[in-house]
């Protein structure tokens, strides 16, 4: 210390003083933070496996379910209803009676036909008995010629009468078919529209009832113009195109059947385009009427790495998860996805088959927290 004052010694020692409680303050907090940061609690999530599966690919659209066939039952002839033999709402097969209008007016216009027919053959029998005498004279020179020429005319004439009165016959059976109507097709009859003892016409505006196919129905969809391609493709590569029919709510399926056609334009007005699919509906769980959600099978994606939807979070930068180290911290990752329906997301890049991701507890996450993970208990559903 030669050559320094006191003064100067005084400051020196003190700077050095300050120098290392500053130092030692620092190590102390640091060592603080970093047992701090080892002793925090590891955050409690919930957490999914990434899985490879084949993942069907629908299209969704609503729908509406028509009767395959609707037939308006009405009377082919004039008459008095003598018998409703229907029970509305009632299931009937092909050719079942559905009801009876009163037969005595066609029943004696076909044996007035008939009795036509027999009295004229009564003619052509001495008609063609009067022409074999004629001609036999003829030969003697005893008839002319002239005479076995109009008897021959008479005899094809009452010839032709016989084929006139045959047509009446068939006629006046045909009315009285009618006077017992029945079911063109297999169906459910609806309400019925006309009482015994009425009069029905073939110009009533009301029909004795409406009679409509069911088993089975057809379903008319829309779908976008966009997706016109992948369905055309789907039908040809696959030949048969599977539809799933659900309720309105989208939670019970109702029935499955086959794409029956594309319409042959597409709507100009609303860029959609038409299409038909059938049901067997052997369980009439369609009923004509009703509105459906519709599920178009356009294809199988095969080997998907799948994840549920609510493991994907929105940020700044575009879609992202957060996966689970094997060391119990997480990792932030940025993901593309192909959305397939409310339980399964396609991961198309970004995450592999076999990794953990958070399902539920994200929101508490930072890059590099520790994490006690837990996986969902069968059934019970996770909220992010």
């Amino acid at each position: 210390m030669t050559g320094r004052s006191p003064r100067q010694v005084f400051f020196l020692v003190a700077g050095i003083a300050v120098a290392a409680v500053a130092v030692a303050i620092i190590f102390w907090r640091h060592g603080s933070s970093q047992a701090a940061q080892t002793a925090a609690p590891a955050i409690p999530v919930t957490t999914a496996e990434a899985t490879l599966r084949d993942v069907p690919i629908y299209y969704d659209a609503l729908g509406t379910v028509q009767a395959l066939n609707t037939v308006a039952i009405r009377a082919q002839v004039n008459g008095q209803i003598v018998s409703v033999d229907f029970r509305q709402g009632q299931e009937v097969k092909q050719g079942d009676v559905l009801a009876k209008i009163d037969p005595a007016p066609f029943k004696a216009a076909l044996d007035q036909a008939i009795a036509k027919k027999s009295e004229d053959e009564a003619t052509l029998v001495d008609a063609e008995k009067d022409l074999a005498r004629f001609k036999t004279l003829v030969i003697k020179d005893v008839e002319t010629q002239q005479n076995v020429d109009a008897q021959q005319a008479k005899v094809d004439l009452t010839k032709a009468t016989i084929d006139a009165d045959q047509a009446a016959i068939e006629a006046a059976q045909t009315q009285l078919n009618y006077a017992t109507i029945t079911a063109p097709i297999g169906g459910v009859v609806g309400f019925r529209q006309v009482d015994i003892g009425n009069i029905i016409h073939i110009t009533d505006a009301n029909p004795l009832t409406v009679l409509t196919q069911i088993k089975p129905c057809t379903v008319i969809f829309t779908l976008p113009q966009d997706d016109l391609g992948p369905v055309r493709e789907a039908m040809l590569q696959q030949g048969g195109v599977s539809v799933l029919a659900f309720d309105q709510n989208d939670k019970s399926q109702l029935a499955q059947g086959q794409l029956l056609l594309i319409n042959n334009q597409i709507d100009q007005t609303t860029s959609t385009i038409q299409l038909k699919a059938q049901f067997p509906n052997d369980d009439e769980r369609l009923w004509p009427g009703e509105f459906v959600r519709i599920r178009i099978l356009i294809t199988t994606r095969k080997d998907a790495v799948t994840i549920p939807p609510v493991a994907v979070q929105r940020g700044p930068n575009g879609l992202y998860i957060w996966v689970v180290k094997p060391d119990n911290t997480v990792d932030q990752r940025s993901i593309e996805t192909t959305p397939v329906n409310n339980d399964l997301t396609i991961v198309t890049k970004g995450i592999t088959a076999g990794e953990q991701v958070v399902v539920n507890g994200q929101y508490r996450l930072d890059a590099g927290s520790r994490v006690d993970a837990k996986t969902p208990a069968a059934g019970s559903p996770d909220k992010t």
